[in-house]
């Protein structure tokens, strides 16, 4: 499994944000800005996932207060496959499921994707971290890249 969080801390793709009076469309806007920063993908990319969140609902956010906002491969603006690491200090409110489940995030990992393989290389591996509570809870407490490799080494996922 490839090593995510060196990955995050290598290119910079991370950021910590207060969440004051922030809304979900632009705290999405907000975590795919480390992507855009280094070319990984346009200004506008984060406008396809607001529309697909905005059409299907808040599929994007899981248990935990994960989100892990992300539209199809090859979407236009997506230059490189990469992923966005971005801490709230404050819940942002993303509405209700179709199930009427309040649905909230605090740990946001963006996914920009230049083709399907890569795109489920990194679905999966996230998958794996989205399951380690103890690692989500250290994530969550971090405010900067040291922090983020720490919590990753302290709470290794198990290697399948």
């Amino acid at each position: 499994m490839k090593d995510i969080f060196k990955e995050i801390v290598e290119k910079k793709h991370y950021r910590f944000i207060s969440g004051e009076n922030v809304s979900w469309q632009e705290a999405v806007r907000l975590s795919a800005e480390t992507l855009v920063a280094d070319g990984s993908v346009s200004p506008d990319f984060y406008k396809q996932i607001v529309s697909c969140i905005e059409k299907y609902g808040p599929y994007v956010v899981f248990d935990y207060n994960v989100a892990m906002p992300h539209t199809t491969e090859n979407a236009d603006g997506a230059y490189k496959s990469a992923i966005g690491f971005m801490v709230s200090e404050k819940l942002i409110d993303f509405g209700c499921d179709e199930d009427g489940e309040k649905k909230e995030a605090n740990l946001f990992f963006t996914l920009s994707s230049a083709s399907s393989e890569e795109h489920m290389e990194n679905i999966m591996a996230l998958s794996q971290y989205f399951m380690n509570e103890d690692l989500l809870n250290a994530l969550k407490k971090a405010k900067s890249g040291e922090d983020i490799l720490a919590a990753a080494a302290a709470y290794p996922c198990e290697e399948e």
